[in-house]
């Protein structure tokens, strides 16, 4: 998943990638949520040292799927605090200080934080009944039109809906109503500007504006995908918009949203963002999701450009950014196929297992791996996605909400 939740302040004035609806600003994979939690003491199992309130459980949640995709046991008060968060009815929020009392109106749950936290606690083991309570909730507030909002009732959006997909896909269930039709609606038109992209949601005259961050997360979510994926089987067809000028499948979403990327990144090697009045800034976080999307696709080779850019570019922006930030990279590498743990020379791994509790053990030595070429690595980490059902990165995985 991932990009990572900025300050509530920052939020307010941030642009996605493409132009963002009228209403609205899409977060990318770590955005706070509006939830009214307070923070005070740091828990001792919680991974990262910056202020919680508003992405504890997403940054959590992304530190524990990346740990377990490199055949790394989080530590059990890691997965224990996750799965203490969760309110009675199932439903998260982005993180509750006291998580001895219950849940009333003053805290506001959220699907994403819900969302990823089913995934992690499906890929860590260990809480079974508070991943199927979780999944309850989500379908509980599943939309008429298939979709789901970041808040319950809020209208759909691509990335809401595609966190919820991947969750679903790790609990190995699916929704009371298809949202893949949802999906398609919002799939810009090839021929039209931004075709092939997926749009955040329409805006109020109906209008869709292509979205990386959406269509990173659409393309995940059509292919039933969440957020640790490894690389699908590759695709002779060039990375085209395509249609028959019908109703898309999920299959054509998805080729038509890895086209966009795919062209959205071949100039620079990558994506690009920027605050309101400000010079366009390279987007380590929407790149990396971006990756994993087109590697899903099966194509590992036109993702391979904006990879190497985040070899070369992106290892000190997670050493700002802390363990939502690692975990994304660490998943893009993981969907390519790559080894984590010499990312451009640096180990992913080493330095997100060092912003939390240590795990408890590796499920194996990666210098002996290595020297005896034995790819146990490749065997654990592809064990992992099939027995949690899920095959994606993403910072899907993304948090958004109404301005």
């Amino acid at each position: 998943m991932t990009v990572l939740r900025r300050t509530a302040g920052v939020l307010a004035a941030t642009a996605v990638i493409g132009t963002a609806t009228p209403a609205t600003t899409a977060l990318a994979a770590g955005t706070p949520s509006p939830s009214a939690s307070a923070s005070a003491v740091l828990p001792s199992g919680l991974y990262g040292g910056s202020d919680p309130k508003y992405d504890g459980v997403w940054r959590q949640s992304l530190a524990l799927l990346a740990q377990r995709a490199a055949g790394v046991s989080p530590a059990a008060k890691a997965v224990d605090w996750l799965a203490g968060q969760q309110c009675a009815d199932g439903a998260f929020a982005a993180f509750r200080a006291d998580p001895a009392a219950a849940c009333d109106t003053k805290v506001t749950v959220d699907t994403n934080s819900t969302a990823a936290a089913v995934q992690a606690l499906k890929a860590t083991g260990g809480h079974a009944a508070a991943a199927d309570k979780a999944v309850t909730w989500l379908k509980s507030v599943q939309n008429k039109d298939g979709g789901w909002g970041y808040a319950p009732g809020s209208p759909s959006d691509t990335n809401s809906t595609g966190v919820v997909i991947g969750a679903l896909a790790a609990a190995g269930t699916s929704a009371d109503r298809s949202p893949y039709d949802l999906l398609a609606k919002w799939s810009v038109p090839c021929g039209q500007d931004g075709g092939g992209a997926l749009a955040y949601q329409p805006d109020k005259q109906g209008k869709l504006t292509a979205n990386a961050d959406a269509t990173a997360a659409g393309v995940l979510a059509a292919l039933g995908k969440g957020f640790v994926t490894t690389a699908g089987k590759a695709r002779a067809e060039g990375p085209a918009c395509a249609g028959s000028g019908k109703a898309l499948s999920r299959a054509e979403v998805a080729r038509n949203g890895a086209a966009y990327l795919a062209a959205a990144m071949s100039g620079t090697g990558h994506l690009v963002s920027a605050l309101a009045g400000a010079k366009p800034q390279p987007d380590y976080g929407n790149t990396a999701d971006a990756v994993v999307a087109m590697a899903a696709q099966g194509w590992t080779e036109q993702a391979g450009k904006p990879y190497a850019w985040l070899e070369a570019h992106a290892a000190r922006w997670a050493a700002q950014n802390g363990p939502a930030a690692y975990a994304e990279l660490i998943l893009a590498a993981h969907a390519m196929g790559a080894d984590p743990r010499d990312f451009g020379g640096t180990n992913l791994v080493t330095a997100l297992n060092a912003t939390g509790p240590a795990p408890r053990a590796a499920a194996a030595k990666h210098a002996a791996e290595k020297k005896s070429g034995s790819g146990v690595w490749w065997i654990v980490g592809t064990g992992l996605v099939a027995g949690i059902g899920i095959g994606f990165l993403f910072s899907g995985r993304r948090k958004q909400r109404q301005l």
